[in-house]
């Protein structure tokens, strides 16, 4: 499988994305790395209206700068994203492209008030995580609310997939590795 970058898009926690690297690595069996030398400025993508940033031209200023690598490129921040369609976004991705971008804004409990929850919180960036990534490899939303590829709009919805592809998105994407 094609390697993952990891490229931080602060305001995130480093320590998050270390553990991040861990099981991102093992839930893909992929290699994994955080890329450190690259900063990425979210300001031109705020949304003073909605005071929230733009995913979608998020995505595009990580396509800009890393556009001419082979890696997987996973843009992770704690900034509240949308796409102009939904109110919010967990993350988005570039359907068979090489580029997404996840938030951890929304899948901390903290965020609704409620007591922090770290593994819950790990969890559910994991699954966010190989969620967008699978959309690189060309995979759609699964209707096997198991698999990590089925739609989630809440957190609720996260917490009841598991953090594997089902099956059937696991020979689609190894027949899209294989071919790349």
């Amino acid at each position: 499988m094609t390697a993952v970058r990891i490229v931080r898009i602060e305001p995130v926690d480093r320590t998050i994305l270390q553990r991040l690297i861990g099981t991102l690595a093992h839930s893909l069996q992929s290699t994994v790395r955080l890329d450190e030398s690259n900063r990425i400025d979210p300001a031109p993508t705020f949304d003073v209206a909605r005071s929230q940033y733009n995913s979608t031209a998020l995505i595009a200023t990580l396509l800009e700068r890393f556009g001419g690598t082979d890696d997987k490129i996973l843009g992770v921040t704690a900034l509240d994203l949308f796409v102009p369609v939904l109110t919010f976004v967990f993350g988005e991705a570039q359907l068979k492209g090489k580029v997404a971008v996840v938030s951890t804004r929304r899948l901390d409990d903290v965020f609704y008030g409620l007591p922090p929850n770290r593994d819950l919180f790990e969890s559910r960036l994991l699954r966010e995580s190989v969620h967008e990534l699978g959309h690189t490899f060309g995979l759609i939303h699964c209707p096997d609310y198991q698999c990590v590829m089925h739609s989630s709009t809440s957190v609720e919805e996260i917490d009841l997939k598991g953090s594997d592809l089902c099956s059937e998105c696991r020979a689609k994407i190894a027949g899209t590795t294989s071919a790349s």
